[in-house]
């Protein structure tokens, strides 16, 4: 799913060079959910941003799905970005006067696709994340949980191939984040491979792998075995 090698990524702050990742080699299968811890200015921001097509590196190589994004250009990785990746972010980012419905479907209208169907998919995607019951409430009716569940709603509807989740428990309490994770785990079990960056260990440990990050490097890269958490 994900082939990195001597991937390296580069920052000029005036005549300063500053190194945000240093030949970083890393293999992700489908069907993984990994997570990616580390303290500020590790990096794994950095990586997240090149694994979700937002941001080239430097130098090195990132296949996604067999296919070599590095050297795409911005039109090319736009596409790969709305056809290939879900993104679940810490502030949510949903469109505060639109329904949760209308912001699911929101990625779709970007893609093209008919009315009838994204309508359809939609309500599928919000009926997998438990809130077929609010999908005509709008982002100010619902608690952070249920927000973060329509990200969640918003990044499956164009079946992805893998979905990256920055610090998606960030804003949430920890009975709402545990609940967001058996959501991830769930849908990790039907086949989604997840990514999800975090600074809470016992978040990352929901995950199947913990990758950990230091001074733009992979400092340790280890399996979790799967805990079980409640929806």
């Amino acid at each position: 799913m994900i082939r990195i090698k001597d991937l390296k990524k580069v920052y000029k702050l005036g005549e300063i060079e500053v190194e945000a990742l240093r030949n970083v080699n890393l293999h992700i299968k489908g069907g993984e959910f990994t997570s990616v811890m580390g303290p500020s200015g590790s990096g794994k921001s950095t990586l997240m941003n090149i694994l979700g097509c937002l941001d080239r590196p430097t130098s090195g190589y990132y296949y996604l799905d067999q296919i070599r994004v590095d050297q795409m250009s911005s039109d090319e990785l736009a596409e790969i970005r709305n056809k290939k990746i879900g993104f679940v972010f810490q502030s949510f980012n949903l469109l505060s006067r639109s329904s949760a419905l209308k912001n699911v479907e929101l990625p779709m209208l970007y893609a093209g696709t008919k009315p009838n169907e994204r309508r359809e998919r939609a309500i599928e995607a919000l009926g997998k994340v438990g809130l077929s019951d609010r999908m005509y409430h709008k982002p100010n009716e619902l608690s952070g949980g249920q927000r973060q569940r329509v990200a969640i709603a918003r990044s499956l509807v164009n079946n992805p191939a893998i979905v990256l989740a920055d610090e998606p428990t960030g804003n949430l309490d920890s009975k709402s984040g545990i609940e967001i994770m058996g959501i991830f785990q769930r849908l990790n079990e039907e086949g989604t491979t997840v990514i999800l960056v975090t600074h809470e260990s016992d978040i990352a440990a929901m995950a199947k792998r913990v990758i950990h990050f230091k001074d733009g490097e992979m400092a340790d890269d280890h399996e979790t075995g799967k805990a079980e958490v409640g929806v």
